[in-house]
């Protein structure tokens, strides 16, 4: 199938997909961003984890566009973002594409929510645009040493075969259905929590001509995300830390990040893992109704 035959084989209910056109005078060095948007209210940004898509919120965008105006992104180069080739996916260049939904949409007062890597881009797009951001909610932050590799002795093999010199390019071209599904149910406490449906939508996604780079340069980018730590107490907006109790942080990571952030809430979610989205929406939602 040809990135302009492919088409998300989720719906989220609710929800309708729009585009940003890359903007004038880049040559090229910007692609098309896609968004999904749902509901009325002040707006709420949803930024996804590392190898997923907007369509990882499908469980909690329902709850929660009551209350909120939500746009769902696809970071550059995911989902069905455009993919430029030798484009950065390091943390300045993916946070540009949320400063530019935020921008080119001209939000404000924003509720940012990320998951893992995103949680990282809602702190950091907070710090560079304090005029647009309300509060945010960062969930299960991706901004320590090892990441994914925490998952699992698979986890390890692939990604550490992911980021080597050579064969590292063959090895993210390759994904075997199981291999996906055992990675991401090893950041859930509740592995029924994953989907069939969500699986085969990411394995679409990573036929996408070219997202095997894509996906290379994300998993070389977790240094700088961990560098990105220092731009947390830039952040003037209110601060929420979420974390699943099974997360692949240890609770070194943890109190690091409630140490930089004093005046942060906090709440630990029993049981769950790293995708807090997939397998407790209701939680997020509680969380983010509460305050809208």
């Amino acid at each position: 199938m040809s990135d302009r035959e492919s088409r998300p084989t989720i719906h989220v209910p609710g929800t309708t997909s729009h585009t940003l056109a890359p903007r004038a005078g880049l040559d090229g060095r910007e692609g098309t961003l896609r968004y999904l948007r749902a509901g009325t209210g002040a707006p709420l940004v949803l930024l996804h984890t590392v190898r997923t898509q907007a369509e990882h919120f499908r469980h909690l965008v329902p709850l929660i566009a009551d209350r909120y105006t939500v746009h769902a992104l696809d970071l550059p180069g995911m989902g069905y973002s455009e993919i430029v080739p030798g484009a950065s996916y390091d943390e300045p260049a993916m946070r540009a594409g949320v400063e530019r939904l935020l921008t080119e949409l001209d939000l404000h007062d924003v509720t940012l929510v990320g998951e893992s890597m995103g949680a990282v881009l809602a702190l950091t797009t907070a710090a560079d645009l304090p005029e647009r951001v309300r509060r945010v909610v960062a969930v299960n932050a991706y901004d320590f040493r090892g990441g994914i590799a925490r998952s699992s002795l698979l986890a390890r093999v692939v990604v550490g075969g992911v980021l080597t010199p050579g064969v590292g390019p063959v090895i993210a071209g390759v994904e075997p259905k199981p291999a996906l599904r055992k990675i991401l149910q090893g950041g859930l406490g509740d592995r029924s929590a994953l989907r069939e449906d969500y699986v085969d939508e990411l394995l679409q996604v990573g036929g996408r001509p070219g997202y095997s780079t894509v996906a290379r340069a994300v998993y070389q980018a977790l240094p700088s995300l961990i560098a990105a730590r220092s731009r947390y107490p830039e952040v003037k907006a209110p601060i929420h830390l979420v974390y699943g109790e099974r997360d692949w942080s240890r609770p070194s990571d943890r109190r690091a990040n409630e140490e930089l952030l004093p005046t942060a809430d906090f709440t630990q979610v029993p049981k769950a893992g790293h995708f807090i989205a997939l397998e407790r929406p209701d939680v997020l939602a509680d969380l983010l109704n509460s305050a809208a």
